[in-house]
């Protein structure tokens, strides 16, 4: 754990708090695996795109990828999110982890053809959509349960790191990879590193249900209708759902990127613009550790969300690539502290027994918010061009947060020392080996 002491500088209170890593083997394994299969990902994210222009030469044809992901993403996801609070989460996390892996083989297979199908990267992408949709909320919901409750916070720092540390690195990767070896090389690493995710995730013990009867009913509407209403009773969860869905779909940019390069001159800093947010959230991750001493956490997210709109309009007014790229970074940077605390609210506040179905929730704005935002983007892009759609974002973004600082103050006084329902959850809290605490809920 990063503290001062003894031999210890003040600046090494702004490292991040490695204490979850230290305190439980399984949350090293979750880690672990979670880091190798985004490695992979990236290399298929990459290499599905590569062989639909090439096969094609159509941008609407590449385009069409999202539309097939969105929907299962979106109803497999709310499903999921009721099978986390059903089903023991280890088990889900598995069997999507190899069924992941069957759809990478699938590509490869379809890859080493001597004339590649379409139709295998549409069904792949669709597929590994609806099974990511039923991972997801699992892996999320299965956090809490595997450090004490006083390490959610530096755990969500440490999946952050995890989560930016890949961004930045894996798509430069990718990249080289696919140029010099081929895409089947790169569905050919994304099976491997299946193959070690899975390997690392049976070594977990399993994380069934607190409150088996929930295991024993048939998954319903209802139970899914129950979660919604858990979370509309919780404006301050409310809150941190419609900040990140106002940085999403109003500043965050991705499809303006191409059209952005070439306005600037700057065809070569294309990949730059691309990886700008995650240079800055690496940043931001690197020096987490004062993430640890701050508890007004509903305050951070909402600052977070304005900083992340403020810099995104500033981007607008870059007359250069290099001031262009540093404000994609501090909103970047800005986004990561957002997720962080957004995360702090969710894991530390909200019930086990409702922690899938929120998840769930979670994966539906994080679905719905970037396909909105390219949406957004391209329209007025189209019509008013590109600075007009990068500043009306950020601008809209900045003052959506405000609208919700003021109509949400619940999100604005949240403070883990006095909220209760982390006081409930705290109190219920009891050791139960390796670092994991069990709430009765």
């Amino acid at each position: 754990m990063t503290t001062t002491g003894p031999g210890r500088r003040p600046w090494s209170r702004l490292l991040p708090n490695t204490a979850p890593w230290h305190s439980s083997a399984d949350f090293r394994l979750v880690w672990t695996s979670g880091a190798v299969t985004m490695l992979g990902s990236v290399f298929t994210l990459t290499a599905i795109p590569l062989q639909i222009a090439d096969a094609t030469g159509s941008p609407l044809a590449v385009g069409a990828v999202g539309a097939v992901e969105l929907v299962p993403t979106v109803l497999l996801g709310l499903y999921g999110g009721v099978l986390a609070d059903r089903a023991d989460r280890r088990r889900v996390v598995l069997a999507t982890e190899i069924a992941l892996a069957a759809l990478s083989a699938l590509l490869l297979l379809n890859a080493l053809a001597g004339e590649p199908r379409l139709w295998p990267l549409y069904l792949a992408a669709g597929c590994a959509a609806a099974l990511q949709g039923l991972q997801q909320p699992s892996l999320e919901a299965m956090v809490p349960r595997l450090v004490p409750h006083d390490q959610l916070m530096a755990a969500g720092a440490l999946l952050s790191l995890r989560w930016s540390t890949v961004g930045l690195a894996a798509p430069a990767a990718a990249g080289v990879v696919i140029a010099t070896a081929g895409v089947g090389t790169a569905y050919l690493v994304d099976l491997a590193t299946f193959l070690v995710s899975i390997a690392l995730l049976a070594r977990l013990r399993p994380l069934r249900p607190l409150r088996p009867a929930l295991a024993e009913q048939a998954p319903a509407l209802g139970e899914l209708a129950e979660g919604a209403a858990y979370v509309a009773r919780r404006p301050d969860l409310v809150g941190t759902y419609l900040v990140d869905l106002m940085a999403t779909a109003f500043a965050l940019p991705i499809a303006l990127f191409p059209f952005l390069a070439e306005e600037l001159d700057a065809r070569w800093a294309l990949g730059l613009l691309y990886s700008a947010s995650a240079a800055g959230a690496l940043a931001a991750a690197a020096t987490s550790g004062w993430t640890d001493r701050v508890h007004r956490h509903g305050r951070f997210v909402l600052l977070s969300g304005a900083a992340v709109g403020a810099a995104t309009a500033a981007a607008a007014l870059g007359s250069g690539i290099w001031a262009v790229l540093l404000c994609l970074a501090v909103a970047g940077a800005a986004h990561w502290v957002g997720d962080t605390f957004r995360a702090a609210v969710w894991n530390r506040s909200i019930p086990d027994g409702l922690r899938g179905r929120a998840a769930g929730t979670e994966l539906l704005i994080g679905a719905a918010g970037p396909a909105l935002g390219d949406l957004r983007a391209g329209g007025l892009a189209a019509r008013y061009g590109i600075r007009a759609a990068l500043r009306t974002g950020g601008l809209a973004c900045l003052v959506g947060t405000g609208v919700l600082a003021a109509a949400l103050p619940a999100l604005w006084r949240y403070d883990d020392r006095t909220d209760p329902h982390v006081a409930a959850i705290r109190a219920a809290t009891v050791p139960a080996g390796n670092g994991d605490r069990h709430p009765d809920r």
